[in-house]
């Protein structure tokens, strides 16, 4: 519950939102919401010197669900990396045992992400089939507001609908599959190259063909462009694009880009973007073999800077042991032949794949440091800081507790000459990347802008998140960090970041000098699709059903109203 009435007193407060940059102010709540002003009688938290921003926004991680749960299982190792087992956390003092460092435990995602001050999370992959594991394991993780994008576009149903060109049964299936999961928007893994991988094949490039379906990438893209604003949800199309991770894939990442060239959004969120473009540092390189593999985040950044309709976040290599695990099924089998370690893959019927192989970024390969620069480069490249979101596409280029270690190269290039000195292969480092020659350090109010207002807006809930204002939910993050003294020492930068003074989650102070003294009260979040009933989207479904084409019966599908006993519902009205 909220603490009543709440005063932060005397803080820089950093608020893009506001347009407030640093300027000396309170910020009041009450029952758990942000207003004006409050009575002598509220609890004062003391600001003074440092740092005030709303609660973080992760726009884009896996954090919950089977392949989650399938990586900690394969991987019993990764609990015991860089000392992350927190024997202090007892359960009989109303706190979990916490575990696990590129896959934690539900509780320590909780509380990782309460302690660096974050308010929601994206579970950014979701397979309609085993939706309900994915809601139990949201539920069972405190502090963090949570939602979770079912995938579609590897989906039979979508694949046939818009094969036929018939847009509005492929919105009126999805309306249908966002109710029944408790999802919030519509996520694509690598279009038609994860059903392909069923036929042992991939789909690398736009135009290739999907076996059996006779359809393209390309095709499937715009499609779910055209259905999402169709329906007009709070998201824009979120879209892992093809041919991941391959040397020279930054002309098809541009090519996948320019669908939504001429596309305008449909919807009364504030969203003004068609398409969100995730992780694309994987989706940024040059060269033709790993040999002359290079940076091509210039070239990919002057074409996102000119496009106001789409959204990317950045997906930074953090040099780490991790785990990579994607619904893009047939990368991660390639993945596994490039490093030979375990591998495990499983196909979801009808609907998806996911692969999980663990992965050494070693800061002394040249490749990985060349992937790392690439990461900061397209932020360093970026003109528009409200399109460009921090992430590091956890797990899968580095733990999302590395986010405050990725602010920091952001902001200071004495931290990125620093780390790129360190490498065994700094020249060829330099001479295949821009990272050197960048003097760019972001601001505080960038950083805010990257973390906070730009992605609440990007998911169409800027309305409760990402900001400061009277009315909003009440998320307000402390960092003990003096603006006037920016830019600070990089470690202390990291540092504040890391663990924040204070964190107050719902007008509930959660986080005290980092550490957790409250499970506090966390929401999940879905969507309410309202149209009216498609006889042949229904008839469709239930065939699949009854005719044995599903093995389970659709009685038994849904996601149940217990797994999320505290919603957050956005109700979204499709006219006939």
């Amino acid at each position: 519950m909220a603490d009543g009435e709440l005063i932060v007193k005397g803080g820089y407060v950093v608020d893009p939102t506001r347009k407030i940059d640093g300027e000396v102010a309170d910020i009041a709540m009450k029952d758990g919401k942000i207003v004006d002003k409050v009575s002598s009688s509220a609890k004062v938290i003391d600001a003074k010197g440092k740092v005030v921003m709303a609660g973080g926004v992760d726009v884009h991680s896996h954090v919950a669900g089977p392949k989650v749960n399938a990586g900690r299982l394969m991987r019993p190792e990764d609990k015991l990396l860089s000392g992350t087992c927190r024997s202090g956390m007892a359960q009989k003092n109303g706190y979990r045992m916490e575990s696990g460092f590129s896959i934690p435990s539900v509780f320590r995602t909780g509380y990782e992400y309460g302690r660096m001050g974050y308010s929601f999370v994206m579970e950014a992959a979701m397979p309609p089939l085993l939706a309900p594991h994915t809601h139990e394991e949201i539920h069972d993780t405190p502090i963090i507001d949570e939602a979770a994008l079912p995938v579609f576009g590897n989906n039979w149903f979508v694949m046939e609908y818009l094969q036929k060109g018939e847009v509005e049964n492929t919105a009126a299936y999805i309306a249908w599959l966002l109710k029944v999961t408790k999802g919030y928007g519509i996520k694509v893994v690598n279009p038609g190259g994860t059903a392909a991988w069923a036929w042992g094949l991939n789909c690398l490039n736009l135009n290739d063909n999907v076996p059996y379906f006779e359809i393209t990438p390309a095709e499937i893209i715009r499609g779910l462009i055209e259905a999402n604003e169709y329906l007009g949800l709070p998201h824009s199309m979120h879209l892992h694009q093809n041919d991941l991770g391959n040397p020279g894939n930054y002309k098809g990442t541009i090519d996948a880009l320019k669908i939504a060239e001429g596309i305008k959004a449909k919807n009364k969120f504030g969203r003004e973007q068609v398409m969100h473009s995730t992780h694309l540092q994987f989706h940024a390189y040059g060269g033709t073999t790993w040999a002359d593999f290079n940076s091509k985040a210039k070239e990919v950044m002057d074409y996102v800077n000119k496009q106001k309709n789409i959204t990317i976040d950045l997906g930074c290599v953090t040099l780490d042991e991790t785990t990579t695990m994607t619904a893009d099924g047939p990368f991660e089998h390639h993945l596994h032949g490039l490093n030979h370690l375990k591998w495990t893959n499983v196909d979801v019927e009808l609907e998806t794949a996911a692969g999980i192989v663990p992965f050494v970024y070693d800061p002394q390969s040249k490749v990985c440091d060349i992937q790392w620069a690439v990461g900061l480069e397209l932020a360093l490249f970026a003109k528009d800081m409200n399109r460009t979101f921090i992430t590091t596409d956890h797990p899968n280029a580095g733990p999302f507790t590395r986010y405050p270690r990725v602010i920091k190269w952001l902001m200071s290039k004495k931290a990125r000459e620093a780390t790129l000195g360190s490498f065994k292969h700094k020249d060829k480092v330099i001479e295949a990347t821009n990272i050197h020659g960048i003097d760019r350090e972001l601001s505080l109010f960038e950083i805010a802008q990257m973390t906070r207002s730009g992605p609440a807006q990007c998911l169409g809930l800027k309305n409760v998140y990402g900001g400061l204002a009277p009315g909003m939910s009440a998320e307000v993050a402390v960092y003990d960090l003096n603006y006037k003294n920016m830019p600070s020492d990089p470690e202390k930068i990291e540092a504040a970041f890391q663990r924040a003074a204070c964190f107050i989650k719902s007008g509930e102070i959660v986080v005290k000098d980092g550490e957790v003294v409250s499970n506090g009260h966390k929401k999940t979040v879905w969507v309410n699709v309202k149209m009216p009933e498609n006889p042949q989207v229904t008839r469709d479904v239930t065939q699949a059903f009854t005719k044995g084409t599903y093995t389970m019966n659709l009685i038994n599908y849904p996601v149940r109203e217990y797994l999320a006993p505290h919603p957050y519902v956005i109700d979204v009205d499709v006219e006939a």
